[in-house]
C-alpha cells in the first residue's frame, strides 16, 4: 500500500491530464472506424463496442475537466461515470433484441480485422492509463476499468468471429452482446463503490456524520 501511495504522489496532475486527453483522442478516432464497420455488416458486438469507444471518450474528457475539483465533486462525477459505463450495455441489449428476430451472421473477416484494431487501441489506452489509475480516485479508475474491459471484449469478439465462421450463425454475435452488458455492469459497480468511498471521505473531512447513502 505504501508503494502504491508513493507512486500516486509522484504523478503530476499535468501528466494525468495529458494522458487522459491522449486516451480520449484514441477512443474517439477508432469510434468512427468501428461504428462504420458495425453498421455495414450488422454486428451487435461491434456496435456495442463502438458505443463503448464513445463512452470512453466522454469519461476521459470528464477526467480532464474535473481532475482539479474538490473530493466531494469528484465523487459525484464518479457516480455519474458509473451510469455512463452502463450506456453500451443498454445499446447492446437493444441491438441483441433486434438481431434476434433475424440472426444472420456478420462478415467474419471484418469482425476479426476490426476487433484486432480495437484491441490495439484499447490495449494502448489501458497501458497509458495504468500508471495513473490510482491518481484521481474514481475518475481515473473509471477510465482504466473501461479500457481494461474493452480489451477483454475485443478478444471475445475475435473468438466469436471464429465460432460464427464455424457455425454460420448470427447467434454468437448476439450472445456476445450479453457478455458486453455484464462486463460493463461490473465496471460500473466497481466505479460506483470507489465514488461512494470518496463521498464518505469528503463528508468525514467536512465533519459531517457518515452514513451509508
Amino acid at each position: 500500500m505504501d508503494d502504491a501511495r508513493g507512486d500516486e504522489a509522484q504523478v503530476d496532475p499535468r501528466t494525468v491530464r495529458r494522458t487522459v486527453l491522449a486516451a480520449a483522442g484514441l477512443n474517439l478516432g477508432y469510434f468512427w472506424v468501428q461504428v462504420a464497420v458495425a453498421l455495414a455488416i450488422g454486428s451487435v458486438a461491434l456496435f456495442a463496442d463502438s458505443v463503448d469507444f464513445l463512452e470512453d471518450t466522454a469519461v476521459n474528457l470528464l477526467i480532464f475537466v474535473a481532475l482539479g475539483w474538490p473530493l466531494a465533486r469528484r465523487a459525484l462525477v464518479g457516480r455519474v461515470m458509473a451510469g455512463i459505463i452502463l450506456i453500451p450495455s443498454v445499446a447492446a441489449a437493444w441491438m441483441a433484441l433486434v438481431q434476434a428476430r433475424n440472426p444472420e451472421p456478420p462478415d467474419v473477416t471484418a469482425l476479426v480485422v476490426t476487433a484486432g484494431g480495437a484491441m490495439v487501441v484499447n490495449g494502448a489506452c489501458a497501458l497509458i492509463l495504468a500508471r495513473i489509475r490510482r491518481h484521481g480516485g474514481s475518475l481515473t479508475a473509471a477510465a482504466f476499468l473501461s479500457a481494461r474491459n474493452d480489451v477483454l471484449v475485443n478478444l471475445t469478439i475475435i473468438v466469436m468471429a471464429l465460432v460464427t465462421w464455424w457455425t454460420d450463425s448470427g447467434w454468437p454475435d448476439i450472445v456476445l452482446g450479453v457478455v458486453i452488458l455484464l462486463l460493463n455492469a461490473t465496471a460500473a459497480k466497481e466505479v460506483w463503490e470507489v465514488a461512494t468511498e470518496e463521498h464518505l471521505a469528503a463528508k468525514a473531512l467536512a465533519g459531517e456524520d457518515i452514513d451509508d447513502d
